[in-house]
């Protein structure tokens, strides 16, 4: 939440460059107040699972939410109960039609990287969806591949197939310390990391616009800043529980897939030991300030979204 102060107090200027979200008397006086409607677009397999993540993440602030699920019309869910599709979420179609507009949206990724996003079975869908995004949505999060899938949309970045799989917690450096996104972040921080591509920084600076907030030597670039599109993508997993990665391994083990150990993840990396979770304070920090750089910059008519 921001802190009021006066404009002219020195401190307004010195926090302000800081990234620290200051407000002066007039924009306080002028600011209304209601719930923050945020969709999520749950395109994993384990709906349950992602929609629990992504809810703790953005239900951490003081702010009032109105949180719905959203699915891609024609995809059928295979790892879901169809009861709890049919009562929880609706079809994208169904919201598109009804003009509704919201103030955040993000969008998962999808085991689906090995395949040509234009062989994708609800791409143009898809497509569809982050074009409504520019007049029905004030800001969108793009995670892992539903990142890639719209910087590719917007911008015709390509991602790129790694030899080997990205698995692990990987430590991420603050490029952008002053940007409202990262307000609290320390100078670098761990991320997991579960994938079998990657974006590349050269392929990203050659799109105008484009700003990278977190990056790593070891897995790239993590999380960009999108501002012609009001949008951020992020290619790693802030939201994923103490054992997510541990539930992947597992299952990659049992199922006789070849897999390297996460790195980083375990304890002297033994998977016989408990995982340890090192980067849930960053995870609510950095989905905090999303929700809290949404409320200071959403129109409080929210027929306004989407025209300004």
């Amino acid at each position: 939440m921001p802190i009021k102060i006066p404009t002219d107090l020195p401190a307004f200027d010195v926090l302000a460059r800081e990234g620290v979200m200051v407000m002066g008397e007039d924009a306080a006086l002028r600011q209304d107040i209601r719930p923050l409607k945020i969709a999520l677009l749950n395109l994993m397999p384990k709906k349950i699972q992602t929609e629990t993540q992504f809810a703790r993440l953005i239900g951490a602030t003081p702010l009032q939410i109105e949180f719905s699920l959203v699915r891609m019309t024609e995809h059928k869910t295979k790892n879901t109960a169809a009861e709890h599709m049919e009562t929880f979420y609706r079809p994208f179609a169904e919201v598109a039609a009804s003009g509704e507009k919201f103030d955040g949206l993000l969008i998962t990724g999808a085991p689906i990287e090995h395949l040509p996003f234009t062989e994708v079975t609800y791409w143009d869908e898809l497509t569809q969806v982050f074009d409504w995004t520019q007049s029905h949505v004030h800001s969108t999060f793009g995670i892992c591949w539903g990142g890639m899938a719209m910087i590719y949309h917007f911008h015709g970045v390509q991602k790129h197939m790694l030899p080997k799989k990205a698995f692990g917690c990987f430590r991420h450096r603050n490029l952008a310390p002053a940007s409202p996104y990262l307000r609290g972040f320390s100078d670098d921080c761990v991320i997991p990391v579960s994938r079998w591509t990657e974006m590349r920084q050269d392929e990203i600076d050659t799109a105008p616009g484009l700003v990278t907030l977190l990056g790593s030597d070891d897995c790239g670039p993590c999380l960009v800043e999108d501002p012609a599109h009001r949008a951020l993508y992020i290619f790693n997993h802030f939201e994923y529980d103490s054992e997510t990665l541990k539930q992947e391994y597992d299952r990659d083990v049992a199922n006789g897939t070849p897999i390297n150990v996460p790195q980083n993840y375990y304890p002297g990396d033994d998977p016989a030991q408990p995982p340890q979770n090192r980067w849930r304070s960053h995870a609510h920090l950095l989905y905090g300030n999303w929700i809290n750089q949404i409320y200071q910059t959403t129109p409080f008519d929210q027929t306004l979204i989407g025209t300004r």
